[in-house]
């Protein structure tokens, strides 16, 4: 199992990243999601509390260049379940839904990001109110981004598990998309409050730019959320 805080805090760009789970005493699953960027578009954002979940938004409405792939709505909730993605993918997962369709059939009608050569990925997670989860990854499956490759990965929630996946495994030019399985990672008993700041104090202090982390109580449903966002700091 990897050490999540160790695996972040030796990635200087991860890009964005989903991390599901549940709490070390089994009582709570664990969602988090953070945005990372290099330009100036990317980092001139910050995540905003919605009343389904969270969207981004430009910080400094006059630095705004293209808000294509940079503004969208991250979290949505789905009764008691949680839509977790990197792009607006979420509200077709949530559309599909609603018609009683599964989250791996909305996931066939889309594909990467157009942003060639880096073709950056579109991850997304499906956290269940029973604890289980789903994560999936929709990548090019060429250098010329002629096609796309779907992988999807279905979890149970046990006690103190959780699965990592990013856009990325790392810096480069072209960005190296992730590759493999969503890695095996362990949560403890942390509050929402502590994990978000061990999360956030692991990723680079240059490229981060916000953070989203939820604990849900599996017999409540009473959550516990917190944001974080690099200029909105302090």
């Amino acid at each position: 199992m990897t050490d999540f805080f160790s695996y972040l805090s030796g990635k200087p760009y991860p890009g964005r990243g989903i991390a599901l789970g549940r709490s070390a005493d089994g009582k709570r699953s664990v969602a988090v999601y953070f945005i990372m960027g290099r330009s100036v578009n990317s980092r001139n954002r910050i995540f905003e509390k919605t009343e389904d979940g969270i969207r981004t938004r430009a910080f400094d409405e006059s630095k705004m260049t293209d808000p294509s792939l940079i503004i969208y709505h991250p979290v949505r909730t789905f009764g008691r379940g949680l839509i977790v993605t990197n792009g607006d993918q979420t509200d077709t997962i949530r559309d599909f839904l609603e018609r009683g369709l599964p989250f791996d059939q909305a996931l066939r009608t889309r594909e990467f990001e157009p942003d060639g050569p880096n073709w950056t990925p579109r991850i997304s997670g499906l956290l269940s109110p029973d604890g289980s989860y789903k994560l999936s990854i929709l990548k090019a499956a060429d250098p010329e981004g002629s096609a796309c490759a779907r992988y999807t990965f279905e979890y149970p929630g046990l006690a103190g598990q959780g699965r990592f996946i990013s856009t990325y495994v790392g810096d480069g030019s072209p960005l190296p998309s992730f590759q493999g399985e969503p890695l095996a990672v362990s949560f403890g008993d942390e509050s929402a409050r502590d994990l978000a700041t061990m999360v956030w104090d692991s990723l680079n202090s240059d490229n981060k730019v916000s953070l989203f982390v939820r604990t849900v109580d599996l017999s409540t449903g009473e959550t516990d959320t917190v944001i974080i966002n690099k200029h909105q700091e302090g």
